[in-house]
């Protein structure tokens, strides 16, 4: 609760539910309107947030949120499009200001390793999130080697039991090339029961991507919520990544609601770019 307090005094500005929403539903977003990007991280969304939608909706939603940068999903552009099908994707990309980043999450029993480093590079993009095999790992470490695209597996909670947490994954990767590292699900990481904060401070050097949620339990129970309502402590995981000096994207992956997710997507990025605003001016 205490973090909702301080968001609520120091930044009432950017509480997109009350001021921004009335305006998005009816679709008459101005300039004026539309929520600053200038903040300490990088903030994207990932794709899974929009598995509901096309690619159109979904770049409107984007647009309506101001918001840039995408982790792009498979049912938006699938692994075996062509180079026109790639093109046009891209093109939609850039009329609506939007950066592809990276990929993913991909599963390894989905497509090979081999096809996802050439899916990535075809794409253009110079991150893979992914969910591989333990099997796998020796040929990623050269993959990354030969193409030069980082990979980082994306820790998934109780119920992966190959990469649960941060530190599961840290253990697998901490000896390989310095390219393949995690992609930080604070989410997931507490419903296992772990602390995002600290494990931030701990694992920050093999960080590269992060997704960012809230829950309501640190319990497999736990349930995704709007970033400001759930027990992770976001002012303190932001001020952390503020001290270690995080420079990768910071993607809210929206898992509540998710046939109608503009409400709580808009909500969550305005308690975020609160925090950070509070952060700046402290």
């Amino acid at each position: 609760m205490a973090s909702r307090r301080i968001f609520i005094g120091n930044a009432g500005k950017f509480i997109a539910s009350a001021a921004v929403l009335p305006l998005m539903a009816a679709g008459k977003v101005t300039n004026s309107d539309k929520l600053s990007s200038e903040f300490l991280f990088k903030l994207g969304i990932a794709g899974y947030s929009f598995e509901q939608f096309t690619i159109d909706q979904s770049l409107d939603m984007m647009k309506r949120t101001d918001v840039h940068f995408l982790c792009i999903k498979d049912f938006h552009l699938p692994y075996d499009s062509t180079d026109v099908q790639i093109a046009v994707f891209l093109e939609k990309l850039k009329q609506a200001g939007v950066t592809g980043y990276a990929v993913g999450p991909i599963d390894s029993n989905e497509i090979g390793i081999d096809q996802c480093f050439d899916y990535a590079r075809r794409l253009g993009v110079n991150l893979i999130v992914g969910i591989p095999n333990i099997e796998d790992l020796p040929n990623i470490d050269r993959k990354v080697k030969e193409f030069n695209i980082r990979y980082v597996i994306h820790n998934h909670g109780p119920e992966e039991k190959r990469y649960p947490n941060a530190i599961s994954v840290y253990n697998l990767v901490k000896n390989l090339d310095c390219r393949i590292g995690l992609c930080f699900d604070i989410g997931h990481n507490m419903r296992y029961g772990n602390d995002p904060v600290q494990d931030m401070k701990k694992y920050a050097c093999r960080i590269f991507d992060i997704h960012i949620k809230n829950v309501t339990e640190a319990t497999k129970r736990g349930k995704a919520c709007e970033l400001g309502r759930g027990i992770i402590d976001i002012p303190a995981f932001l001020k952390m990544l503020h001290r270690v000096n995080y420079n990768g994207c910071c993607s809210l992956e929206y898992e509540k609601d998710m046939e109608a997710p503009l409400p709580g997507i808009a909500e969550s990025l305005g308690y975020f770019r609160g925090i950070c605003d509070t952060i700046k001016e402290g």
